[in-house]
């Protein structure tokens, strides 16, 4: 790694920085600094092994960050609003990192980012973990310090755990409960991530100040259903719910509040994201790299 330049990637035990860095390593352009709290996880030795350079530091501790961003020529950085009580830690935390950043002169920042939901619906929808992101993208603008937003959307993993088809009273389908209505939902893989990512750090002159909205791929809720079925051989249909409906069914209120934002279709490149990342899988494509994890137990039961 010897002259390479240094991209700090924080989070890098987690999905989107385990993304990050594993393109990054394979991408080979750059020397990777992989940020961790504990450097002794089994997923950091591993990236270890694999030729990043593994150090420990917390969000927190603006001391460690410092260790961490000094020398580096652009880093990824994910910040976490579920992590916490406090409503604002996730905005101290970026602050904390974009004056950092700032100061140490890093030549490019991408920060994953959502949209301010309350300021652009003027207080009519909260989505604080949208809301916090928004406000740090921000910051980093009025500071001027040279940031680039990669804005998600909603992952495919999801699928696999909070919002994994559930068994119908008949016993026989599985519901769909995406509260989208006929509303096109904008998805992705987490993990094709880090190829994105590596575009943007090696061309900053093209990306450098935007937002760009990641997705794979503009499905309904029914479409998503249909591909399951096929390749899972299942019965799942679209449960047909609105966000009113998964909020009454026991759904948090502002889960409810991120799907009316999502029918309000915000700005997602489907064209730019393949551009990115040429390789981005389909829910298709995804699909059948996963179906595995959709097979039925012994009890019909969703795994």
């Amino acid at each position: 790694m010897a002259g390479k330049r240094v991209v700090v990637v924080f989070g890098a035990t987690g999905a989107q920085g385990g993304s990050v860095a594993a393109a990054l390593l394979e991408d080979g352009t750059y020397a990777v600094r992989a940020v961790t709290r504990d450097t002794s996880k089994p997923a950091a030795v591993k990236l270890k092994k694999a030729g990043a350079e593994v150090v420990s530091a917390d969000l927190d501790d603006e001391k460690s960050l410092e260790a961490a961003l000094t020398g580096a020529y652009g880093a990824f950085v994910v910040t976490n609003a579920f992590e916490g009580s406090k409503k604002d830690k996730e905005v101290i935390q970026g602050k904390l990192v974009a004056n950092l950043c700032k100061r140490l002169k890093l030549e490019l920042v991408v920060y994953s980012g959502l949209e301010n939901v309350k300021e652009i619906t003027e207080g009519k929808l909260e989505v604080p973990h949208f809301d916090s992101k928004g406000e740090v993208e921000k910051y980093f603008r009025h500071i001027d310090c040279p940031m680039t937003s990669v804005r998600l959307a909603f992952y495919y993993e999801n699928l696999l755990h909070g919002f994994k088809p559930q068994r119908n009273k008949d016993g026989r389908t599985l519901l769909l409960g995406l509260p989208m209505g006929d509303v096109p939902l904008d998805g992705i893989s987490v993990a094709d991530l880090g190829p994105a990512v590596v575009t943007i750090l090696k061309s900053p002159a093209c990306y450098k100040g935007k937002n760009i909205g990641l997705s794979a791929g503009k499905l309904t809720v029914e479409e998503y259903a249909e591909i399951m079925s096929v390749i899972t051989k299942q019965m799942i249909k679209d449960a047909k719910i609105l966000p009113e409906d998964y909020e009454q069914q026991g759904g948090a209120h502002n889960m409810a509040n991120m799907f009316r934002f999502y029918m309000m279709r915000p700005d997602r490149d489907v064209v730019l994201t393949q551009k990115l990342n040429p390789k981005v899988r389909n829910f298709q494509q995804w699909m059948e790299e996963n179906k595995k994890a959709f097979r039925s137990d012994s009890h019909g039961h969703p795994q």
